[in-house]
């Protein structure tokens, strides 16, 4: 079993920008500061992780053009393969979550999603279940001339599976049914808007899309009894248009409910919302603490940002009151992509 008086942060990087691979840090649970364990190449690109339930399995998508998926034991301190990766057969997987015994992944190139079964002690099946390919486009070109499954994660009552499709302005809700992914109902959102990640609010009645080619956040109500993404607002994380293409990426709620943080990578910015209902307000944005801010990570009270083209991690602490962060440090990680605690 996992150490559970120790808390360690597994970050994720781009091998083909000089990464690292896997990452370990251990992380203080006074100051939220990473200090680094170890690293392991194993798979090229593991852009983006999650982690068992038990804290002792580890995934890690290969973003590559063809992709796979690899799972690594971190019962110790350095990660170690649990087996094989597993081909995909599909073009840029970029997400990855456990949903009903399964990985699956969220395919940027072929715009799909695959599904590829857990076995009772971690390890992977040597091949995929199955694919629901996303079908559409948007008015955005070239970006959307065909569907991009940019995320995909089961919802709070894990039920259901919602992938987001930047290619075709849509978040889609899925089931599983004999391993493959199944589509059980498609929401459309603003077109044009690029739909990129979603993080739900803890209570489970609303989920938070940032748009990457907005730039903006839509709040939607979430029906978890029907499995029904209904949009409501939509709120820009900027105060004024950006005077290029502003890449939102990240977007975290914070544990009471209260606020909501997006990272921008064209403008390295943090923006912090407050949730006022059905709607919300921009507080305002802070600095990153890098370069290309692309995931989010919130632990303990401690926001997590990985910074890609500068190559670090750095953490903050929030106001409790406003929301506002404030950055506290940061660790040095090549091409670093997303952070994961346990």
């Amino acid at each position: 079993m996992a150490d559970g008086s120790r808390r360690r942060a597994f970050i994720g990087s781009f091998t083909a920008a000089g990464g690292p691979g896997v990452v370990t840090a251990e992380v203080d649970a006074g100051s939220g500061a990473l200090t680094f364990l170890s690293g392991v190449n194993v798979v090229p690109d593991p852009a983006y992780l999650a982690l068992s339930s038990d804290g002792e399995t580890l995934y890690a998508v290969s973003e590559t053009a063809a992709g796979a998926v690899a799972a690594y034991r971190v019962t110790g301190d350095k990660p170690e393969p649990a087996g094989p990766p597993v081909p995909l057969d599909a073009g840029g997987p970029t997400h990855l979550s456990l949903y009903a015994g399964h990985v699956l992944t969220a395919n940027y190139g072929s715009g799909s999603v695959t599904a590829v079964p857990v076995r009772p002690d971690g390890t992977l099946a040597r091949s995929a279940s199955g694919v629901l390919q996303h079908t559409g486009g948007g008015p955005h070109t070239p970006r959307q001339q065909g569907p991009h499954a940019h995320q995909v994660q089961p919802d709070p009552s894990g039920r259901w599976a919602v992938s987001v499709d930047l290619g075709t302005d849509s978040v889609r809700v899925c089931t599983l049914t004999d391993g493959t992914p199944a589509l059980h109902r498609e929401t459309a959102l603003r077109p044009g808007s690029g739909p990129r990640h979603l993080a739900f609010h803890p209570d489970g009645a609303y989920a938070y899309v940032v748009n990457e080619l907005s730039p903006s956040v839509t709040v939607c109500r979430w029906g978890a009894a029907e499995g029904a993404l209904t949009p409501l607002t939509e709120t820009p994380v900027l105060r004024g248009a950006p005077a290029r293409d502003a890449y939102p990426s990240g977007i975290v709620t914070s544990p009471d409910g209260r606020f909501v943080w997006t990272a921008t990578r064209g403008e390295d910015v943090l923006s912090v919302f407050a949730v006022e209902g059905e709607e919300l307000h921009l507080v305002t944005t802070v600095p990153c603490g890098g370069h290309w801010p692309r995931a989010l990570t919130v632990s303990d009270g401690f926001l997590y940002v990985a910074n890609e083209r500068s190559g670090d991690v750095t953490w903050f602490t929030a106001d409790r009151r406003t929301g506002i962060p404030r950055r506290e440090g940061a660790i040095k990680v090549a091409a670093a992509s997303c952070v994961v605690i346990g």
